[in-house]
């Protein structure tokens, strides 16, 4: 394990939500060396999962998935990493995910099991006290709902109607609208599962979770709307694995083989490599992305922490943490500039059920 070697200027701050536990886990990160101390744990909840950090840095939201449904707002000590608490807003059903517009006026959620979506207002002290302003029925088991970068358009993947759904966005007055087309379907069983959009926001890329694709779409910046340039598989033939089942085939006899269970999806802040994790195998996969036109090569797997839930990647792009929902520990990687091979850097203890990953860093 890489020990660190930290001084008073390191400001990099790693948050780990445990939702067994029911605490967010705070660590401070060495900036040279990527290694983790604990700086503590924070009682919050149990089902604590999804969450986002303000673009200002100066706030972590984190939702609750156990009733009665909340999303809480955590202020964050620049010089510790500290969290207290400073709101509680109710959100209308369980939420799988969170995000931010790119101005951190408003606040995303997604419901798997409501099939909704919904607009937060965040105050102008960056605290979230009123409950959903809009609430936008969507298909079947709306996973993740992310901003494109200029703010302008939005995107929700439904995990359940193999569809992405398309908005555009109000950033005055924080109102949905659906884009035309209003979805745009991946191939049947796909599952897409969670989002991020490259760097220079041409491109878009979902992970499928049932068939551990990951779709490649342009991003028209006029327009806002997708268009699907390829699927590259994230999990190789040699693993043996068969598609997960549909969630609309919830009781349909099981062949008792594994099942394909794709989880999260990250890139580096230069857009040069893509990481994916599957949590039946318990691995990362690596991506190469094109610079000419945003397309993927895959490259390798690693293995990492059991039943990975949730990776990061940190603000400069030199180290990736993971987190496995039935693991004692995070795993942290180097990654390597070139070629964005992932070496390990070092394991540490966190608490019961870790899942989501967020990590701040202030300048």
């Amino acid at each position: 394990m890489v020990q660190p070697s930290f001084s008073t200027a390191s400001r990099t701050f790693v948050y780990v939500a445990a939702a067994i536990a029911g605490t967010i886990d705070i660590y401070s990160m060495d900036e040279a060396t990527g290694a983790l101390v604990r700086v503590t744990s924070l009682d919050v909840g149990h089902a604590v999962m999804p969450m986002a950090a303000s673009p200002d840095r100066r706030h972590l939201y984190a939702v609750i998935r156990s009733q009665p449904y909340r999303v809480l707002t955590l202020a964050i000590d620049s010089a510790t990493g500290r969290l207290t608490r400073e709101a509680l807003a109710a959100l209308p059903d369980s939420m799988a995910y969170v995000s931010t517009d790119p101005s951190g006026r408003f606040l995303f959620t997604a419901s798997y099991g409501g099939n909704l979506v919904t607009v937060l207002p965040v105050d102008g002290d960056g605290r979230v006290t009123a409950e959903a302003s809009q609430v936008m029925p969507t298909g079947r088991n709306a996973h993740s709902i992310v901003s494109d970068r200029s703010g302008r358009y939005v995107f929700a993947t439904n995990l359940g109607s193999d569809a992405l759904q398309q908005f555009i966005f109000d950033s005055e007055t924080g109102i949905l609208a659906v884009n035309d087309p209003m979805r745009v379907e991946t191939g049947p069983g796909f599952g897409p599962r969670h989002i991020v959009v490259s760097p220079d926001n041409a491109s878009l890329y979902v992970l499928t979770e049932l068939t551990g694709h990951v779709i490649h779409y342009a991003l028209d910046a006029v327009t806002g709307t997708l268009t699907e340039i390829a699927s590259v598989a994230s999990v190789p033939p040699d693993a043996g694995l068969s598609p997960g089942i549909p969630p609309s085939a919830a009781n349909a006899a099981d062949d008792g083989k594994p099942k394909v269970w794709a989880a999260d999806i990250g890139i580096t802040p230069n857009g040069r490599f893509l990481f994916t994790t599957e949590r039946t195998t318990s691995r990362i996969a690596l991506f190469h992305v094109s610079e000419h036109d945003g397309t993927l090569t895959y490259i390798a797997n690693y293995p990492t922490e059991l039943q990975p839930r949730g990776i990061r990647i940190d603000p400069s792009g030199r180290f990736l943490v993971a987190s496995g929902e039935k693991s004692d520990s995070l795993s942290v990687y180097a990654i390597d500039q070139m070629d964005g091979a992932l070496g390990l850097v070092g394991r540490y203890p966190v608490d019961a059920g870790a899942n989501w990953i967020e990590i701040v860093t202030f300048i």
